[in-house]
């Protein structure tokens, strides 16, 4: 991995994937593993994903969305988000990551970028909120199952009074009804290319 400026965010470096990284080394099943441990998953954290770059543009354009607040950075992966947040003048950061690599990748990417980020690697979507002033879910909508899960938590989070600002290039599981656009930022999404619109947009309850 290579630690390199982020397109659209030179604020911020990554330890970011390349030809000779040998990632595909983390796809195949570890012979040594315990029965019983997860599948391996995909690299997502070794990238940084359309939703996660403009949600983090957007919060260093805009600190005092951040300033001062308890964030919680959920699906953090690279930890592209609660960086920004953490730059960007947070309290304090939470990053949730449910990926063993993703954990320590975005512990490496914290201390690259002199932040303090405090990591929880599990899954948090089915029990309670914790105790923050805001969630940053970038890209949490890649996939119906997954959109299933984060849902309910958001909701929960709204409940409990915890503002949520999603990042988003689009995606098919995008609950479109319950969003407002707040900015739009021509951003790469995964695997590099051209720029292309990414929204941030407010989680709103659900008034059916």
């Amino acid at each position: 991995m290579r630690l390199l400026p982020v397109p659209s965010l030179p604020e911020i470096r990554l330890y970011t994937a390349h030809p000779g990284s040998g990632l595909r080394r983390l796809l195949e099943p570890d012979d040594e593993a315990d029965e019983g441990t997860a599948e391996p998953q995909p690299p997502f954290w070794a990238y940084a994903w359309a939703g996660g770059a403009v949600l983090a543009r957007y919060i260093l354009d805009r600190s005092s969305t951040v300033a001062g607040r308890r964030v919680l950075d959920l699906g953090a992966g690279s930890g592209l988000v609660g960086i920004a947040a953490a730059l960007a003048g947070a309290s304090e950061v939470i990053a949730a990551e449910i990926d063993r690599n993703g954990v320590v990748a975005l512990g490496l990417n914290a201390a690259a970028n002199g932040v303090a980020v405090t990591i929880i690697g599990e899954d948090i979507t089915a029990g309670p909120p914790p105790a923050v002033d805001l969630v940053l879910a970038g890209d949490v909508f890649y996939g119906q199952a997954v959109a299933r899960r984060v849902i309910p938590f958001l909701d929960r989070c709204l409940a409990a009074g915890i503002e949520v600002l999603v990042g988003d290039p689009g995606r098919a599981w995008l609950p479109g009804p319950r969003l407002r656009l707040l900015g739009e930022y021509q951003v790469p999404d995964v695997g590099g290319g051209a720029p292309k619109p990414s929204g941030v947009f407010a989680f709103v309850p659900n008034n059916r």
